[in-house]
């Protein structure tokens, strides 16, 4: 009888094939003991650190932790979850730059085109000096009207700005149009000055209220039915409560009474993290604008600020990764939007109240993604 037995080249296209069918499901093993890693991680820095918000994490298109800790109301003891809407802070300043970047390719806006270019009635001296790129990284030289840096100066004196309505014609006159501090592109100061005045660029240009025109821009076609823009006499469902914590009186306490709706195009937006997580997706897909015009927004300026955010690159088990980070903060208002650019990772962190230290919360989860 004759037996046949397999060649060599046989044997080794059946082993090949054998590793081929395993490593999917070795990837996907190790995949998920690092999320349960990850949420474990995430489980018990927010209990030692008393963060009390939303935190979710996403890995190639897959969510892979999504957490909520604490309370969106404390008098009524109503807890945080998923679909609780959060104050976002100066995170809207990356959809003001998306919006502005929108009108740039559509032959609307000169980057390096000068701000009575757009808006003729501007009367601050940086009219025909500053820039639509020196406002988007910070570095027109605008004088920044946050004159209160202090909580005790804020616990005292108040906060002029915040504390009385304005509209946003009326910010741009009364506080982002005086002189010019430092000549326009010789250095960075963070400033909402600069992001007002982007704002009514937008509206101009558009013929719409900045509002109008980020629902028919962005919210709409990405399905972000839970974001918006705040004001005071808006009662907005399931948007939590803010409060910070006073050091002096060793607890959490209510947020200064302020009008949102003057942060307008630099801070007065509220979202979920998970519609946050499809203008992330969306924008670092670019599926907002091109990929030519990303690389220009995340293309790093004076203090590495892109076009509102921050670009770094940061040495993770000795490999460089290049990050992208949005914080904002105000007074309880906590907010990261933190991307890994080409890991396909974006982590999300809300928080509405607690003492955690967000920006060091966002890289030891980074880290964790990345080992």
């Amino acid at each position: 009888m004759e037996i046949c037995l397999p060649s060599c080249r046989d044997v080794l296209a059946w082993v090949l094939l054998a590793l081929a069918a395993l490593l999917p499901r070795q990837g996907h093993a190790q995949a998920e003991a690092k999320a349960q890693t990850a949420a474990a991680f995430i489980e018990t820095y927010a209990r030692e650190h008393d963060f009390n918000g939303t935190v979710l994490v996403e890995k190639n298109g897959r969510i892979v932790v999504q957490q909520s800790f604490g309370l969106a109301n404390y008098p009524f003891g109503v807890s945080n979850t998923p679909q609780t809407r959060y104050k976002i802070a100066s995170i809207t300043k990356l959809f003001t730059s998306v919006l502005i970047l929108q009108l740039h390719e559509q032959g609307k806006i000169d980057l390096h085109g000068h701000i009575r270019q757009y808006l003729p009635e501007y009367a601050g001296e940086g009219a025909d000096k500053v820039s639509i790129h020196q406002l988007l990284n910070h570095s027109s030289g605008i004088r920044n009207f946050d004159q209160v840096t202090s909580m005790e100066a804020a616990l005292t004196g108040g906060l002029p700005t915040y504390q009385s309505p304005y509209t946003s014609d009326q910010l741009l006159a009364k506080f982002c149009s005086g002189p010019l501090e430092k000549p326009p592109g010789t250095a960075f100061s963070y400033n909402n000055a600069d992001y007002i005045i982007l704002g009514k660029i937008v509206e101009r240009l558009h013929g719409q209220p900045f509002a109008q025109v980020l629902e028919t821009a962005i919210l709409k076609p990405l399905g972000m039915a839970d974001t918006g823009m705040l004001r005071q006499s808006d009662i907005i469902p399931n948007l939590a409560n803010t409060y910070f914590y006073r050091e002096d009186l060793g607890k959490l306490v209510n947020d200064l009474p302020v009008y949102p709706e003057n942060w307008y195009a630099a801070g007065a937006m509220y979202s979920t993290a998970a519609d946050l997580l499809r203008f992330s997706d969306a924008l670092f897909g670019a599926k907002l604008i091109r990929e030519d015009t990303l690389a220009l927004m995340l293309t790093p300026g004076l203090d590495d600020y892109g076009y509102g955010a921050w670009i770094y690159d940061a040495k993770i088990n000795g490999k460089s990764h290049r990050m992208v980070k949005r914080p904002g903060q105000i007074m309880g208002a906590q907010t990261q939007l933190f991307h890994v650019l080409g890991e396909g990772i974006t982590i999300i962190l809300l928080g509405n109240a607690g003492r955690a230290d967000l920006d060091e919360f966002v890289a030891r989860i980074g880290e964790q993604m990345v080992r």
